[in-house]
């Protein structure tokens, strides 16, 4: 009796055990399974052009004075001498968008006398409003440029070709992508002596390719020539797609 009671014992603690091992066996064969599923990755790129039918510009008014109420004031009229000329040509107001306004003061620098620094004094302020505009009809960009410049625009930024709806290049360029990598995936599997089997992922990026064209000082521009010439060129849309595919041996 004394000799039966570590056996009976030492069944009841090998019992759990024994009945979990063919389950953990079975989740590392699945999980191994997963894991070796063969698969092959492919990334290509597709590409296409479309004709802008639409400029963003962005240009400024700048103003100085003795006071910043008098900066502000002279800025203020020629700004809205810009916009009802804008108004004016079919631009609507929508389209306008004030995207900076500032006033800055303007110092007077003083060598130092004997060591000592002086202060700076103040000799006047700046007042600069920036206007962000787009321009739905292309034929019409060089003759605002001309106008706003005549009216008191002495400050660009940019001016940006685009289009309002580019579906129609993305879509051509995610096919292109996709049938470029289908062909890449098939020369892979084929020199590989496997079969291609279905898609598992598909994540694409697309990119635009609109380079800002710099204006900077419109004013000089405008003393060069009678007119601002404009080339509106193409936008390229591209876009880049990663796929998986199953392989079938």
């Amino acid at each position: 009796m004394q000799r039966s009671a570590p056996l009976t014992a030492f069944a009841a603690l090998s019992l759990p055990a024994l009945l979990m091992l063919p389950f953990a066996g079975s989740a590392h064969a699945q999980e191994t399974t997963v894991q070796r599923q063969p698969v092959v990755r492919v990334s290509a790129v597709g590409e296409a052009t479309a004709v802008p039918d639409m400029a963003i510009v962005t240009f400024s008014v700048v103003r100085n004075d003795k006071t910043a109420q008098a900066a502000v004031d002279k800025n203020s009229s020629a700004m809205n001498a810009v916009m009802a000329a804008l108004k004016s040509e079919g631009v609507e107001a929508r389209d306008l968008q004030t995207t900076n306004f500032s006033i800055f003061p303007q110092y007077r620098h003083f060598e130092p006398k004997d060591g000592v620094m002086e202060p700076p004094e103040v000799v006047g302020y700046e007042a600069t409003n920036t206007l962000t505009v787009r321009i739905r009809d292309i034929s019409k960009v060089g003759a605002i440029l001309d106008r706003s410049v005549k009216l008191g625009v002495n400050q660009g930024g940019q001016i940006i070709f685009t289009n309002d709806n580019p579906e129609d290049a993305l879509t051509e360029a995610r096919k292109q992508a996709v049938e470029r990598a289908l062909a890449k995936a098939r020369t892979l599997t084929e020199a590989a002596g496997v079969k291609l089997g279905r898609v598992l992922e598909i994540d694409e990026r697309v990119n635009t390719s609109m380079p800002p064209q710099p204006m900077h000082r419109m004013a000089m521009a405008k003393e060069a020539s009678d007119s601002i010439p404009v080339a509106a060129g193409e936008n390229t849309y591209s876009v880049s797609v990663d796929m998986t595919y199953t392989l079938e041996q």
